[in-house]
């Protein structure tokens, strides 16, 4: 293999870490949900405007939930989960991006889908317009790296052997 295929698996192997390590952190953050909202009100919650209003809302009804409904955040445990499941499949890419290529393609298909999902359940279950806003981010920016991923290792895929 050239150096200039080496160095394109080394970016594409930093590009799947990032994802790997987004998917692993965002999908922790879905366990402490009453502490992190806690925490963000102390931050913004004692101001003005759709932010503060939201974080309250958000931080009573969690509140409320913890205490006489807990089993309801087993469902987000679950999405934790899923997030830990879903770093673990890119794990492959990692190790073997090119026998991996589709992996790539997979991500760039749900970061695309993201923003329908947000945008139609955010509307269906009252999420304000500018927080479904901030989870379409998360699809535009695991885009990126999926699509740098499934560009580079089409070139070292394409590359003529001899």
């Amino acid at each position: 293999m050239n150096q200039r295929n080496n160095h394109l698996l080394k970016r594409t192997r930093v590009m799947t870490l990032i994802m790997i390590v987004g998917l692993v952190l965002s999908g922790l953050t879905a366990i402490p949900l009453v502490w992190e909202l806690d925490f963000l009100v102390r931050l913004f919650g004692d101001g003005s405007g759709w932010l503060a209003e939201w974080l309250l809302k958000v931080n009573d009804a969690l509140h409320y939930t913890a205490e006489y409904n807990n089993f309801l955040h087993y469902g987000t445990d679950w999405l934790a989960f899923a997030h830990i499941v879903i770093a673990i499949v890119f794990w492959g890419a990692f190790q073997d991006p090119v026998w991996n290529r589709w992996l790539f393609k997979f991500g760039m298909i749900v970061c695309v889908a993201i923003i329908p999902w947000a945008v139609v359940f955010g509307e269906v279950r009252g999420i304000p317009l500018l927080w479904r806003g901030i989870d379409c981010l998360f699809g535009i920016i695991g885009f990126v790296p999926m699509w740098f991923g499934w560009k580079w290792t089409g070139e070292v895929e394409n590359e003529p052997t001899g």
